[in-house]
Protein backbone atom coordinates (compact mmCIF):
# COMPACT_ATOMS: atom_id res chain seq x y z
CA UNK A 1 0.00 0.00 0.00
CA UNK A 2 1.02 3.63 -0.45
CA UNK A 3 3.22 5.66 1.88
CA UNK A 4 1.23 8.75 2.83
CA UNK A 5 1.82 11.88 4.86
CA UNK A 6 -0.61 13.45 7.32
CA UNK A 7 -2.23 15.66 4.67
CA UNK A 8 -2.99 12.61 2.50
CA UNK A 9 -4.74 10.93 5.43
CA UNK A 10 -6.76 14.09 6.08
CA UNK A 11 -7.97 13.89 2.47
CA UNK A 12 -8.91 10.22 3.03
CA UNK A 13 -10.83 11.25 6.15
CA UNK A 14 -12.71 13.85 4.09
CA UNK A 15 -13.49 11.22 1.45
CA UNK A 16 -14.83 9.02 4.25
CA UNK A 17 -17.04 11.89 5.39
CA UNK A 18 -18.38 12.20 1.84
CA UNK A 19 -19.07 8.44 1.78
CA UNK A 20 -20.91 8.65 5.08
CA UNK A 21 -23.00 11.59 3.88
CA UNK A 22 -23.94 9.69 0.72
CA UNK A 23 -24.92 6.56 2.63
CA UNK A 24 -27.40 8.55 4.71
CA UNK A 25 -29.42 9.27 1.55
CA UNK A 26 -31.49 6.32 0.26
CA UNK A 27 -30.60 5.94 -3.40
CA UNK A 28 -27.02 7.24 -3.19
CA UNK A 29 -24.17 4.82 -2.51
CA UNK A 30 -21.01 5.47 -0.53
CA UNK A 31 -19.35 3.14 -3.02
CA UNK A 32 -19.94 5.74 -5.73
CA UNK A 33 -18.06 8.34 -3.68
CA UNK A 34 -15.22 5.88 -3.04
CA UNK A 35 -14.93 5.21 -6.75
CA UNK A 36 -14.95 8.80 -7.96
CA UNK A 37 -12.48 9.88 -5.27
CA UNK A 38 -9.95 7.28 -6.41
CA UNK A 39 -9.91 4.96 -3.39
CA UNK A 40 -12.35 2.22 -4.45
CA UNK A 41 -9.86 -0.47 -5.47
CA UNK A 42 -7.68 0.20 -2.44
CA UNK A 43 -10.75 -0.09 -0.20
CA UNK A 44 -11.72 -3.44 -1.75
CA UNK A 45 -8.14 -4.72 -1.48
CA UNK A 46 -7.88 -3.61 2.16
CA UNK A 47 -11.14 -5.32 3.10
CA UNK A 48 -9.98 -8.40 1.22
CA UNK A 49 -6.85 -8.47 3.39
CA UNK A 50 -8.98 -9.30 6.45
CA UNK A 51 -8.56 -13.09 6.58
CA UNK A 52 -6.94 -15.89 8.59
CA UNK A 53 -3.45 -15.06 7.29
CA UNK A 54 -3.81 -11.61 8.86
CA UNK A 55 -4.16 -13.25 12.29
CA UNK A 56 -1.11 -15.39 11.56
CA UNK A 57 0.82 -12.23 10.73
CA UNK A 58 -0.22 -10.74 14.09
CA UNK A 59 0.85 -13.87 15.95
CA UNK A 60 4.18 -14.36 14.17
CA UNK A 61 5.34 -10.85 13.20
CA UNK A 62 3.62 -8.55 15.68
CA UNK A 63 1.26 -5.59 15.62
CA UNK A 64 3.30 -3.39 13.25
CA UNK A 65 3.36 -6.01 10.46
CA UNK A 66 -0.32 -6.77 11.13
CA UNK A 67 -1.27 -3.10 10.85
CA UNK A 68 0.77 -2.64 7.68
CA UNK A 69 -0.76 -5.69 5.98
CA UNK A 70 -4.23 -4.55 7.02
CA UNK A 71 -3.51 -1.07 5.57
CA UNK A 72 -4.71 0.09 8.96
CA UNK A 73 -3.94 3.81 8.62
CA UNK A 74 -6.05 4.01 5.46
CA UNK A 75 -8.99 2.08 6.93
CA UNK A 76 -8.83 4.00 10.22
CA UNK A 77 -8.88 7.40 8.47
CA UNK A 78 -11.69 6.31 6.16
CA UNK A 79 -13.87 4.76 8.90
CA UNK A 80 -13.27 7.78 11.14
CA UNK A 81 -14.48 10.05 8.34
CA UNK A 82 -17.57 7.91 7.75
CA UNK A 83 -18.32 7.90 11.48
CA UNK A 84 -17.89 11.67 11.83
CA UNK A 85 -20.14 12.25 8.85
CA UNK A 86 -22.91 9.90 9.99
CA UNK A 87 -22.92 11.42 13.48
CA UNK A 88 -22.65 15.07 12.40
CA UNK A 89 -24.27 15.29 8.97
CA UNK A 90 -27.00 12.63 9.18
CA UNK A 91 -29.46 14.99 10.90
CA UNK A 92 -28.69 17.79 8.45
CA UNK A 93 -29.15 15.59 5.38
CA UNK A 94 -32.31 14.06 6.85
CA UNK A 95 -33.62 17.59 7.43
CA UNK A 96 -32.75 18.57 3.85
CA UNK A 97 -34.52 15.46 2.52
CA UNK A 98 -37.65 16.47 4.44
CA UNK A 99 -37.56 20.22 3.80
CA UNK A 100 -35.44 20.86 0.68
CA UNK A 101 -35.62 17.61 -1.32
CA UNK A 102 -35.35 19.13 -4.80
CA UNK A 103 -32.08 21.05 -4.26
CA UNK A 104 -30.58 18.06 -2.39
CA UNK A 105 -31.52 15.49 -5.04
CA UNK A 106 -30.39 17.91 -7.78
CA UNK A 107 -26.95 18.11 -6.17
CA UNK A 108 -26.71 14.31 -6.02
CA UNK A 109 -28.06 13.98 -9.56
CA UNK A 110 -25.29 16.22 -10.89
CA UNK A 111 -22.76 14.30 -8.84
CA UNK A 112 -23.92 10.92 -10.17
CA UNK A 113 -24.06 12.09 -13.82
CA UNK A 114 -20.44 13.22 -13.53
CA UNK A 115 -19.62 9.88 -11.88
CA UNK A 116 -20.91 8.01 -14.94
CA UNK A 117 -18.55 10.00 -17.16
CA UNK A 118 -15.63 9.52 -14.78
CA UNK A 119 -16.08 5.77 -14.28
CA UNK A 120 -16.85 5.28 -17.97
CA UNK A 121 -13.52 6.93 -18.84
CA UNK A 122 -11.76 4.12 -16.96
CA UNK A 123 -13.11 1.52 -19.40
CA UNK A 124 -10.08 1.05 -21.64
CA UNK A 125 -11.64 -1.17 -24.28
CA UNK A 126 -15.16 -0.67 -25.57
CA UNK A 127 -16.45 -3.80 -27.29
CA UNK A 128 -19.74 -5.68 -27.58
CA UNK A 129 -19.22 -7.49 -24.26
CA UNK A 130 -18.58 -4.22 -22.40
CA UNK A 131 -21.67 -2.60 -23.93
CA UNK A 132 -23.88 -5.60 -23.07
CA UNK A 133 -22.57 -5.68 -19.47
CA UNK A 134 -23.12 -1.93 -19.09
CA UNK A 135 -26.71 -2.22 -20.33
CA UNK A 136 -27.27 -5.22 -18.03
CA UNK A 137 -25.92 -3.31 -15.01
CA UNK A 138 -28.12 -0.31 -15.82
CA UNK A 139 -31.18 -2.55 -16.21
CA UNK A 140 -30.53 -4.29 -12.87
CA UNK A 141 -30.08 -1.01 -11.00
CA UNK A 142 -33.16 0.52 -12.66
CA UNK A 143 -35.21 -2.56 -11.78
CA UNK A 144 -34.06 -2.38 -8.14
CA UNK A 145 -35.13 1.27 -7.89
CA UNK A 146 -38.62 0.35 -9.13
CA UNK A 147 -39.21 -2.47 -6.63
CA UNK A 148 -41.81 -1.78 -3.92
CA UNK A 149 -40.71 -2.21 -0.27
CA UNK A 150 -41.55 -5.56 1.34
CA UNK A 151 -43.44 -6.08 4.57
CA UNK A 152 -41.28 -5.93 7.67
CA UNK A 153 -39.53 -9.15 8.71
CA UNK A 154 -37.94 -9.68 12.10
CA UNK A 155 -36.59 -13.26 11.95
CA UNK A 156 -32.88 -13.40 12.84
CA UNK A 157 -31.75 -15.46 9.78
CA UNK A 158 -33.58 -13.01 7.50
CA UNK A 159 -31.99 -10.04 9.28
CA UNK A 160 -28.55 -11.65 8.91
CA UNK A 161 -29.23 -12.00 5.17
CA UNK A 162 -30.50 -8.41 5.03
CA UNK A 163 -27.33 -7.09 6.66
CA UNK A 164 -25.14 -9.07 4.25
CA UNK A 165 -27.03 -7.89 1.17
CA UNK A 166 -27.26 -4.27 2.31
CA UNK A 167 -23.52 -3.96 2.95
CA UNK A 168 -22.78 -5.51 -0.46
CA UNK A 169 -25.02 -2.89 -2.05
CA UNK A 170 -23.40 -0.16 0.01
CA UNK A 171 -19.94 -0.79 -1.46
CA UNK A 172 -21.31 -1.12 -4.99
CA UNK A 173 -21.33 2.22 -6.84
CA UNK A 174 -24.87 3.20 -7.74
CA UNK A 175 -26.85 1.03 -5.32
CA UNK A 176 -27.83 2.22 -1.83
CA UNK A 177 -27.56 -0.16 1.14
CA UNK A 178 -30.22 1.75 3.08
CA UNK A 179 -32.60 1.42 0.13
CA UNK A 180 -31.95 -2.35 0.00
CA UNK A 181 -33.01 -2.60 3.67
CA UNK A 182 -36.25 -0.82 2.77
CA UNK A 183 -36.83 -3.18 -0.16
CA UNK A 184 -36.21 -6.25 2.01
CA UNK A 185 -38.61 -5.00 4.67
CA UNK A 186 -35.90 -4.88 7.34
CA UNK A 187 -35.59 -1.11 7.58
CA UNK A 188 -38.07 -0.60 10.46
CA UNK A 189 -36.71 -3.57 12.45
CA UNK A 190 -33.13 -2.33 12.19
CA UNK A 191 -34.13 1.27 12.90
CA UNK A 192 -36.15 0.24 15.99
CA UNK A 193 -33.34 -2.04 17.19
CA UNK A 194 -30.83 0.82 17.08
CA UNK A 195 -33.17 3.19 18.90
CA UNK A 196 -34.18 0.58 21.51
CA UNK A 197 -30.63 -0.81 21.95
CA UNK A 198 -31.79 -4.30 20.96
CA UNK A 199 -28.33 -5.88 20.89
CA UNK A 200 -29.57 -9.25 19.60
CA UNK A 201 -30.85 -7.72 16.39
CA UNK A 202 -28.03 -5.17 16.05
CA UNK A 203 -25.37 -7.89 16.46
CA UNK A 204 -27.19 -10.21 14.03
CA UNK A 205 -27.35 -7.51 11.33
CA UNK A 206 -23.77 -6.52 12.10
CA UNK A 207 -22.51 -10.09 11.72
CA UNK A 208 -24.41 -10.37 8.44
CA UNK A 209 -22.78 -7.14 7.27
CA UNK A 210 -19.30 -8.41 8.20
CA UNK A 211 -19.94 -11.71 6.42
CA UNK A 212 -21.29 -9.94 3.33
CA UNK A 213 -18.49 -7.39 3.26
CA UNK A 214 -15.66 -9.93 3.54
CA UNK A 215 -17.27 -12.33 1.04
CA UNK A 216 -18.22 -9.70 -1.50
CA UNK A 217 -14.86 -7.96 -1.29
CA UNK A 218 -13.19 -11.20 -2.42
CA UNK A 219 -15.52 -11.41 -5.43
CA UNK A 220 -14.96 -7.76 -6.36
CA UNK A 221 -11.19 -8.11 -5.99
CA UNK A 222 -11.22 -11.21 -8.22
CA UNK A 223 -13.34 -9.37 -10.80
CA UNK A 224 -10.98 -6.38 -10.85
CA UNK A 225 -7.93 -8.63 -11.23
CA UNK A 226 -9.35 -10.87 -13.98
CA UNK A 227 -12.06 -8.81 -15.69
CA UNK A 228 -11.35 -5.17 -14.83
CA UNK A 229 -12.76 -3.74 -18.06
CA UNK A 230 -16.06 -5.64 -17.79
CA UNK A 231 -16.28 -4.90 -14.06
CA UNK A 232 -15.93 -1.17 -14.76
CA UNK A 233 -18.63 -1.47 -17.44
CA UNK A 234 -20.94 -3.20 -14.94
CA UNK A 235 -20.33 -0.56 -12.25
CA UNK A 236 -20.91 2.22 -14.79
CA UNK A 237 -24.22 0.56 -15.64
CA UNK A 238 -25.17 0.37 -11.96
CA UNK A 239 -24.55 4.11 -11.55
CA UNK A 240 -26.46 4.90 -14.75
CA UNK A 241 -29.48 2.84 -13.66
CA UNK A 242 -29.54 4.51 -10.24
CA UNK A 243 -30.33 7.90 -11.82
CA UNK A 244 -33.99 6.87 -11.86
CA UNK A 245 -34.03 6.87 -8.06
CA UNK A 246 -32.51 10.32 -7.60
CA UNK A 247 -34.37 12.38 -10.24
CA UNK A 248 -35.35 15.49 -8.22
CA UNK A 249 -38.94 15.93 -9.42
CA UNK A 250 -41.30 13.13 -8.48
CA UNK A 251 -45.00 12.59 -8.04
CA UNK A 252 -45.66 10.48 -4.95
CA UNK A 253 -48.32 7.85 -5.63
CA UNK A 254 -48.22 5.82 -2.40
CA UNK A 255 -46.52 6.07 1.00
CA UNK A 256 -46.19 3.90 4.10
CA UNK A 257 -45.15 4.45 7.71
CA UNK A 258 -41.98 2.69 8.88
CA UNK A 259 -41.86 3.56 12.57
CA UNK A 260 -41.80 7.36 12.66
CA UNK A 261 -40.59 7.65 9.06
CA UNK A 262 -42.78 7.97 5.99
CA UNK A 263 -41.31 5.91 3.15
CA UNK A 264 -42.43 6.40 -0.44
CA UNK A 265 -43.58 3.03 -1.81
CA UNK A 266 -44.53 4.18 -5.27
CA UNK A 267 -43.70 7.32 -7.21
CA UNK A 268 -42.98 8.43 -10.73
CA UNK A 269 -40.53 10.87 -12.27
CA UNK A 270 -42.10 13.95 -13.80
CA UNK A 271 -40.96 17.08 -15.62
CA UNK A 272 -40.13 20.05 -13.37
CA UNK A 273 -42.73 21.98 -15.39
CA UNK A 274 -45.39 19.43 -14.33
CA UNK A 275 -44.38 19.52 -10.66
CA UNK A 276 -47.18 20.38 -8.24
CA UNK A 277 -45.56 23.23 -6.33
CA UNK A 278 -42.39 25.29 -6.65
CA UNK A 279 -39.98 23.31 -8.88
CA UNK A 280 -37.05 25.46 -7.62
CA UNK A 281 -35.59 25.15 -11.11
CA UNK A 282 -32.83 27.78 -10.79
CA UNK A 283 -31.47 26.45 -7.48
CA UNK A 284 -31.80 22.89 -8.80
CA UNK A 285 -29.71 23.69 -11.89
CA UNK A 286 -27.07 25.53 -9.83
CA UNK A 287 -26.74 22.67 -7.34
CA UNK A 288 -26.70 20.02 -10.08
CA UNK A 289 -23.83 21.92 -11.76
CA UNK A 290 -22.09 22.21 -8.39
CA UNK A 291 -22.39 18.45 -7.80
CA UNK A 292 -21.21 17.78 -11.35
CA UNK A 293 -18.18 20.05 -10.92
CA UNK A 294 -17.32 18.65 -7.50
CA UNK A 295 -16.67 15.20 -8.97
CA UNK A 296 -13.99 16.50 -11.31
CA UNK A 297 -12.46 18.53 -8.48
CA UNK A 298 -12.30 15.31 -6.44
CA UNK A 299 -10.74 13.54 -9.42
CA UNK A 300 -7.99 16.15 -9.64
CA UNK A 301 -7.35 15.94 -5.90
CA UNK A 302 -7.23 12.14 -6.12
CA UNK A 303 -4.70 12.40 -8.95
CA UNK A 304 -2.37 14.51 -6.80
CA UNK A 305 -0.81 11.77 -4.70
Amino acid sequence: MENRNLLAYIFILLKGMAMGAADVVPGVSGGTIAFISGIYEELITSINNVNVSLLNTLRKEGIKAFWTKLNGNFLLALLLGIGISVLSLAKLISWLMENEPIPLWSFFFGLVVASIILVGKEIKKWNLAAIIILILGAAIAFYVTKLPPSENSASLPYLFFSGALAICAMILPGISGAFILVLLGSYKTVLDAVHERDLKIVITVGLGAIFGLLSFAKLLKWMFVHYKNLTLALLTGFILGSLNKIWPWKEVLETKMFGEKIITIKDQNISPFSFDGDPQLISAIILALLGFSLIFILEKLAAKK
